[in-house]
């Protein structure tokens, strides 16, 4: 008897259909995309519909600060009110932070706006090429093991490069996602494409590393800038990837007109 392989949602009415449901829960699924193609929000959105169902999530900005992102989120009508929403931005403060979301009968996100937290330390050690890397995943295995933790989204790869110069990307991102899946955690690693889209990812290696391929992306069409979405790849998963039109309306994302040029 085939095993049933437990999914996590996108959120994305029309793209869950096209790959059996959702994310297969312990994936590690990167999130490609150009500036602007909504790759925070998507990410986000997954996060604040499992917090809506009882759910933990962890988001790390590395360079986006709490606020701008509050804000952001705000206007596209999200209820951060309707969950337990926790920023970070100083880790003295993260226990204090677990106790909260541990005691709380609400879902949560905890945001760790790590810009913030690199403004206020002033020891230069910290800026060395592994510090940042070990922070993030320290973190990550502080939440994952004293909460319920369930879902993770990196933002940036692009921002982490820049804070974690590797010396060698082939050996050190292996043991990067394999510390991922390590943790059981649904990961989305979200990675700024070059306008030319030629690459989902800086090093070229994550494409083969992680589990899925998400794309989001800019298309010209008439007078106007269309975004769209496509499943590149999904590991365990019969795809659908035809390239979708990605609409965000009444607090609801959605993927419509597969294959087919949208209807403007």
């Amino acid at each position: 008897m085939e095993k049933t392989i437990k999914r996590v949602k996108t959120y994305i009415q029309g793209l869950d259909d096209a790959m059996q449901g959702g994310v297969p829960a312990g994936h590690v699924i990167l999130v490609s995309g150009t500036a602007g193609s909504m790759k925070s929000s998507v990410t986000f959105n997954i996060l604040y519909n499992e917090a809506l169902n009882g759910k933990t999530g962890l988001y790390i900005s590395l360079e986006q600060s709490y606020e701008s992102l509050n804000q952001h989120l705000s206007n596209m009508g999200l209820r951060l009110d309707k969950i337990n929403i926790q920023p970070v931005k100083n880790l003295t403060r993260i226990e204090e932070v677990i106790h909260t979301v541990k005691n709380n009968s609400t879902g949560s996100i905890i945001v760790v706006d790590i810009g913030t937290i690199r403004k206020e330390i002033k020891d230069i050690k910290i800026a060395d090429n592994k510090s940042w890397l070990n922070v993030i995943k320290n973190v990550v295995k502080k939440v994952k093991m004293e909460t319920n933790c369930s879902l993770f989204v990196l933002d940036s790869l692009s921002a982490l490069y820049t804070l974690s110069r590797f010396e060698d990307p082939r050996v050190e991102l292996f043991y990067t996602f394999e510390f991922l899946r390590d943790m059981d955690l649904t990961t989305f690693l979200i990675s700024e494409m070059p306008l030319d889209e030629s690459k989902y990812s800086e090093y070229q290696i994550e494409d083969f590393l992680s589990d899925g391929i998400i794309h989001l992306r800019l298309t010209p069409f008439r007078r106007n800038i269309i975004k769209e979405i496509m499943v590149v790849k999904m590991r365990a998963t019969n795809c659908n990837n035809d390239v979708f039109s990605l609409e965000f309306k009444n607090g609801q994302f959605q993927a419509l007109y597969g294959g087919q040029n949208p209807l403007l």
